[in-house]
């Protein structure tokens, strides 16, 4: 059984779908949880069902994120969200919001974090990425974009962090069942040019062997191991769980 007892653990987005599994998964291996959100009453809601701690911020507000000085054992990049829309249409200041919240945010945080993992030469990385991290879809450039870059910054504080005994991994899910998924079901009728009720089907599910959602508890299990002492040599990987959908 993981054992992450007396570790201090900060979760991005940590108020609902795979940010609040992961954060419960941490949580039930004895990790005191930060959960870190912009949305106030849910972030105080799960830390307190959880035991932990809310920490009420907007990560678009990237300058803020500068001076932080994080105190965490496990950092958890989980923050998210979705726009779907072909390129030439696609508004440009929503690209660059995507890039803040999804890019920048987790380096400021990384950046933040180091520092006192360093000090105690153990420290925990997860990023968590998605199968958009290693493949592209058309109709999402700035997701896409986005989750390339954090394959790189994990990668790169992975070969930073390694002497100093810190890892750094990625997580690469296929679609999950959240509300983060379901709200992109009528963008993605419109692009493709199909009814609502066959996107699941004939988008989400089209390029996977195992024709289910990935459960955001799963994700959570595989984080959890991710931070445990079990995983010390694991670093630089990305760990799809996605049904299939990068072997092709």
């Amino acid at each position: 059984m993981t054992n992450l007892d007396g570790r201090r653990a900060v979760v991005t987005g940590g108020a609902s779908g795979i940010g609040r599994a992961v954060a419960q998964a941490l949580a039930g291996a004895g990790a005191h949880v930060v959960v870190a959100d912009r949305d106030e009453a849910a972030a105080r809601e799960v830390a307190e069902d959880l035991g932990g701690t809310p920490w009420i911020i907007d990560l678009d507000d990237t300058r803020s994120l500068d001076t932080v000085d994080l105190d965490a054992d496990i950092l958890v990049n989980n923050a998210g969200l979705q726009v779907v829309s072909p390129i030439h249409e696609y508004d440009p200041d929503t690209f660059r919001r995507i890039q803040r919240i999804m890019l920048e945010a987790p380096f400021l945080l990384i950046r933040a974090a180091l520092p006192r993992m360093y000090e105690r030469g153990w420290g925990r990385i997860i990023n968590i990425s998605s199968a958009h991290g290693l493949r592209a879809s058309a109709f999402k450039s700035a997701y896409v974009t986005a989750k390339h870059g954090l394959e790189g910054l994990s990668k790169v504080t992975a070969l930073e962090g390694g002497p100093h005994g810190v890892t750094s991994n990625c997580i690469n899910p296929g679609y999950v069942r959240t509300p983060l998924v379901e709200k992109q079901i009528a963008d993605q009728a419109r692009n493709h040019g199909i009814p609502e009720s066959e996107v699941v089907e004939k988008v989400m599910l089209a390029s996977v062997a195992v024709k289910r959602l990935v459960e955001p508890t799963e994700v959570g299990s595989l984080a959890r191991w991710l931070a445990s002492d079990d995983a010390g040599m694991v670093t630089g990987a990305s760990y799809t769980m996605d049904g299939g959908w990068t072997a092709r």
